[in-house]
């Protein structure tokens, strides 16, 4: 169609033969133009309407297969996500069996020691319950140890702790006083009421003594003699045991209480010296009082 309008247009304008040649119109020119621009963008239309018509249906098919696609490759990542869970949770699960396999042969090599809990048998360390405060725990005082007496009559505490000594066994015989006066007379008489042993008699030098002396076999305060009947040497050696041999001759002699305290002692001495006694008969008396008191 565009070939038979340039046909005609091109006798109309090249129509010189005819008649003769007028200039171009403006008007005409603009109309004209505007008729051929409209006549060519109608044939552009006509052209392109098969493209046009048929561009819905490529674009719904572009879309289906890009939908397609993506439908495929949404399910393909799914099953592949599945099918790594799947492969996961199976290896978790060889994984686990596999632990328990190495525990169990471990447990079987290495037994587990049970802990060790007290035993309810267990001895528990006594207790030692605290005194209560508002308690008071009375003891027994403790015995007073014996005051040793005071010397008495010019007589060093030696010799008073033997004439002590001598006083408490006539109190234990139950000897009377008198008795005791005379027994304490004596041995101011015979060692000057010290505990003495004899260089002849080298036993009792074994023995406690305070000094020496030298009368034939005779020992201790009373110088008794073992050879006479006494006692033995240890025992005389004991004040106490001297004292008693003493008082049990004593208390054979009859009538001694009416004897004077000189003529007592010599009934038990037998001396060679009778008077020496009496000197200390005095001396003798404070002692016992001192010591009774």
């Amino acid at each position: 169609m565009l070939g038979k309008e340039t046909e005609n247009q091109e006798v109309i304008d090249g129509g010189a033969d005819n008649r003769a040649v007028e200039p171009p119109s403006p008007v005409r020119s603009i109309a004209t133009g505007r008729h051929r621009a409209a006549r060519m963008r109608g044939d552009l239309r006509r052209r392109l309407a098969p493209v046009y018509s048929a561009l819905p249906v490529r674009l719904g098919l572009a879309a289906m297969m890009a939908g397609g696609l993506a439908f495929v490759v949404t399910n393909e990542s799914r099953s592949a996500v599945d099918r790594q869970d799947t492969l996961d949770s199976a290896l978790a699960a060889q994984r686990a069996d596999e632990l328990a396999d190495q525990r169990a042969s471990r447990y079987e090599r290495e037994p587990i020691e049970p802990i060790a809990t007290p035993s309810a048998t267990a001895t528990a360390p006594p207790v030692t319950p605290s005194p209560s405060p508002s308690k008071t725990v009375k003891r027994a005082p403790k015995p007073a140890k014996p005051a040793r007496p005071k010397p008495v009559a010019g007589l060093t505490q030696a010799q008073m702790d033997n004439a002590n000594t001598i006083v408490k066994v006539g109190v234990r015989m139950k000897v009377p006083r008198k008795g005791l006066i005379v027994a304490i007379a004596t041995a101011m008489q015979e060692s000057n009421l010290y505990n003495l042993a004899n260089a002849s008699v080298p036993e009792s030098l074994d023995y406690p003594n305070q000094g020496v002396g030298y009368d034939n076999d005779s020992v201790g305060l009373f110088q008794q003699r073992s050879s006479s009947g006494w006692g033995a040497v240890a025992d005389l050696m004991r004040p106490a045991y001297a004292a008693e041999q003493f008082f049990a001759a004593l208390l054979q002699i009859p009538g001694w209480q009416q004897m004077s305290v000189t003529s007592a002692a010599q009934a038990v001495q037998v001396s060679a010296f009778p008077d020496a006694y009496a000197p200390h008969e005095g001396p003798a008396t404070t002692v016992v009082s001192a010591l009774l008191a």
